[in-house]
């Protein structure tokens, strides 16, 4: 382990964070240990996921809202989580092109990420990403994720506020809600306010708020915005703050952080043991062999996967 790196990420040298993040995204050798060193230093930040449909114009909302916490002296870091091909395993990475004006600040770190095949829309090496930048130093990290509705869920497992964006006009909205994301939302934003049908929209979403109940007693607000004129900003800040205070008075913080620490758990023993299994001689061979064989219709893949399991 480099403790030189160490020494640098725990000062908050961009260079040395961004060196940290490429280690764990490339699963390097070194990276567990890596991950272990930071660990004690992690705690400090509060972690905002925003979510929400494509188009909802959840960039630009980031970009106000870090913007807004800039302006009151604090360090942000940006996860910004694109989706990945299925085929190539390619990424657009576009967030760092709207962000151009908080790429140039040196106390706002902005990082691209891509899913890698994650349906939840959040790598497992994005939830390190952002312990890295909570040991960093940074003391808010916004994570934006893929808009693609249900799956989004993954979200919650890993921010300490969940702020879920609509906008006015966009039946889709409020059927991805009901598919799911209600759940997740500690805070609901109507984007774009500024449009036609606001006000259905925001009726629609009180209702649907009704009949959810929640075991924490939670009662998320719901704040109306125009990112493009920072208009609503900072009554989603306070918003996210009431309920990071709210979170720390009860014993749900707790169990949300268990949560999270168990889904930890589970998503890097999977990713071991996977890794483990292929790595055993003739494995790799026998993944081929039997792809090949289910694509040919001459096994299922049942039977195949109880075959490599055989192999341990």
């Amino acid at each position: 382990m480099n403790d030189d790196l160490l020494k640098r990420l725990f000062d908050g040298e961009p260079r040395a964070v961004a060196r940290a993040i490429s280690k764990v995204e490339d699963s390097s050798a070194d990276a567990p240990e890596l991950m272990k060193a930071i660990f004690p230093k992690t705690g400090n930040a509060l972690v905002i996921g925003i979510t929400g449909s494509p188009g909802a114009g959840k960039s630009t909302l980031v970009d106000k809202l870090a913007l807004h916490y800039r302006e009151q002296g604090e360090k942000i870091g940006i996860v910004a989580v694109d989706p990945s091909s299925p085929f190539s395993g390619g990424a657009i990475l576009g967030d760092r092109i709207r962000m151009q004006t908080l790429g140039l600040d040196k106390n706002v770190f902005i990082r691209s990420m891509a899913t890698r095949g994650n349906l939840g829309g959040l790598a497992r090496a994005t939830v390190d990403a952002v312990s890295i930048l909570d040991a960093a130093g940074y003391e808010k990290v916004i994570v934006e994720t893929v808009g693609v509705g249900q799956d989004e869920v993954e979200i919650v497992k890993t921010a300490d506020v969940s702020v879920v964006v609509l906008v006015p006009g966009m039946g889709d909205d409020i059927q991805a809600i009901k598919a799911g994301i209600m759940e997740i939302g500690d805070v609901f934003v109507i984007n774009k306010a500024d449009r036609e049908g606001v006000i259905r929209t925001e009726k629609e979403l009180e209702a649907l708020l009704s009949l959810a109940h929640r075991q924490d007693m939670w009662h998320p607000p719901i704040v109306r915005t125009v990112a493009t004129e920072s208009k609503g900003i900072e009554d989603l800040s306070e918003a996210i703050k009431a309920y990071s205070e709210f979170q720390t008075k009860g014993e749900d913080g707790l169990k949300r952080r268990k949560a999270i620490a168990q889904w930890r758990l589970t998503e890097l023993l999977r990713e071991r043991l996977l890794a483990d299994l292929l790595a055993k001689n003739g494995s790799q061979e026998a993944l081929e062999r039997l792809a090949e064989e289910i694509a040919e219709k001459k096994r299922d893949p049942y039977s195949a996967v109880e075959e490599i399991i055989g192999k341990k």
